[in-house]
């Protein structure tokens, strides 16, 4: 009498079993009554494999190793702040933090130079030293060195100084674009000066010493 395989129903085709050849290549494992078989996997699939891992090397020794020196995350944060400059230039709203970033934009700094030499420079110089104006690129400061102070300084001017209401004239965004070429001569943070305006006909202060070289 034929055994059957158990939990085999009498009206249902005898199961496949593995021929000889095959049962010799079957793992001597099970897992809920199944076994595997015993083979290599594809060499298609293997291929794609070690060309992953291969890529994968590839991949991380260019970006992070000799690739360049600003990540996706950092340039990712860069366009983001470029946008909200660009929605808040559009807004007509402006603060410090948006004008030092709009200090790091090269459009903008080429439209702010271009603003500065034919608006600002015959009174402070194309280099920003000064002559009827004071120094625009030292830490001395006559009304204060927040972004927003120089911009409200260019726009209303100061009569009493001789510089001229420039806020009708050359409008918000060059006077943000000039505002922020010039904080381009400065870093966010640096020590600031505050001293009294010049008395007419005497020299403009003299910048501050540099600090002695460490030996």
């Amino acid at each position: 009498m034929n055994e059957r395989p158990p939990n085999h129903s009498p009206d249902s085709p005898p199961p496949l079993l593995p021929s000889s050849e095959e049962s010799a290549l079957l793992r001597p494992h099970q897992f809920d009554g199944i076994q595997e078989f015993d083979k290599p996997m594809p060499n298609w699939w293997l291929t794609i494999l070690y060309l992953s891992i291969a890529f994968a090397f590839v991949y991380w020794a260019a970006l992070h190793v000799y690739g360049p020196e600003v990540s996706p995350g950092q340039a990712l944060s860069r366009q983001m702040e470029l946008a909200a400059q660009e929605a808040a230039k559009k807004s007509g709203q402006l603060s410090n933090a948006i004008l030092w970033g709009m200090s790091r934009d090269p459009k903008v700094l080429e439209s702010g130079k271009a603003v500065y030499l034919a608006s600002c420079a015959p009174c402070h110089l194309p280099d920003l030293a000064g002559a009827i104006g004071p120094n625009l690129k030292d830490q001395l400061w006559i009304h204060g060195a927040e972004p927003m102070t120089i911009l409200r300084v260019i726009t209303e001017g100061v009569g009493a100084r001789g510089m001229p209401t420039w806020g009708p004239v050359l409008g918000r965004q060059k006077i943000s674009e000039v505002t922020a070429y010039l904080l381009s001569f400065h870093t966010e943070g640096e020590p600031v000066t505050l001293v009294q305006p010049p008395t007419p006909g005497a020299p403009a202060p003299a910048p501050a010493p540099a600090p002695a070289p460490n030996r």
